[in-house]
């Protein structure tokens, strides 16, 4: 049996009342395990409720009429991305998932409307899906700010230190349906990899399966109690830390056999800086010379077979 990684989980409010305090428990937490556990998080039960029902019509749909949505060359950044398509770094086998993304909806002519592209929406099959999602986006977002609020401060930073980098991100919230296998099915549903992003914050992790991989090389369950998000450093975030909070490998394993003939879904928002944020590290290294956002992003991009 997989034992279970040690975070507690913090009430996000706790942002607002002690600062220093959430600033000490999440950065703790991220330290040890790259890892933190969110509760009261101020995203509306009914709003997620609408999420996943508007998810699990799209995924229902037939094959072909998904497929409608997906767009090659598109880098899996917007729409639709069929079963089998993306990997982990290095992975000889692809995930057993497929997923949609939605994007940020920018206004005509903005800046960054060159690199990210606007939104593509299944209204004709599912009407539902859009504005449940465009308001999950949002939420997400806010309860993102807050946690990036109290990263700032536990590493010395303004408290508002991450507000610039993130305003008008190149942000993604990804639905991701992990179909039924079976028994023998081989690789796992998401093979152990590491976020690109500056944090992602996780709605559903509390269905079996979300493992991370400690110091000592041992994989441990993430906890997640009921209604909770999971929040875990990207590798944008480590860069800008300069290494001193932890973008830890994770992954999804597969159910056990008598679990396997069921669907899994969860919806991670993956927060990003904005396209031209130079993610210079606080403590420099060598190693970790300057870089744009979104260079970092296509060079992640390429190495798990999305572009």
């Amino acid at each position: 049996m997989t034992n279970r990684a040690s975070i507690r989980p913090v009430p996000l409010d706790l942002v607002e009342s002690d600062l220093p305090a959430a600033a000490g428990l999440l950065g703790d937490s991220f330290r040890r395990t790259g890892f933190s556990v969110v509760e009261g998080h101020g995203i509306d039960a009914g709003l997620i409720e609408a999420g996943w029902a508007a998810a699990r019509a799209f995924f229902a749909l037939p094959d072909a009429a998904k497929r409608r949505y997906h767009q090659p060359g598109g880098a899996g950044q917007r729409g639709y991305t069929p079963f089998g398509v993306e990997a982990a770094k290095g992975a000889d086998t692809v995930d057993l998932k497929e997923f949609w993304h939605v994007g940020r909806d920018l206004p005509p002519g903005h800046p960054h409307g060159a690199i990210m592209a606007p939104n593509i929406w299944p209204d004709a099959d599912v009407p539902a899906f859009r504005p449940a999602m465009q308001a999950l986006f949002s939420a997400l977002e806010t309860a993102g700010l807050r946690i990036l609020k109290a990263i700032a401060v536990h590493l010395g930073q303004p408290a508002g230190f991450f507000e610039n980098p993130v305003r008008d991100g190149n942000s993604i919230l990804r639905l991701l349906h992990y179909p039924p296998v079976p028994a023998d099915a081989p690789g796992v549903r998401a093979g152990a990899h590491e976020d690109i992003n500056v944090i992602t914050l996780l709605l559903g992790a509390e269905e079996a399966g979300l493992q991370l991989l400690s110091r000592e090389g041992e994989w441990l369950e993430v906890p997640a109690p009921p209604g909770s998000l999971v929040v875990n450093v990207g590798d944008m975030l480590a860069r800008q830390t300069g290494g001193q909070l932890p973008s830890t490998t994770h992954r999804v394993v597969n159910p056990p056999p008598e679990r396997r003939h069921l669907s899994r879904y969860s919806m991670p928002f993956f927060l990003h800086f904005r396209p031209d944020w130079l993610i210079e590290p606080f403590i420099p290294r060598p190693d970790m010379p300057p870089i744009t956002a979104n260079d970092f992003l296509l060079q992640r991009l390429a190495e798990i077979r999305l572009a």
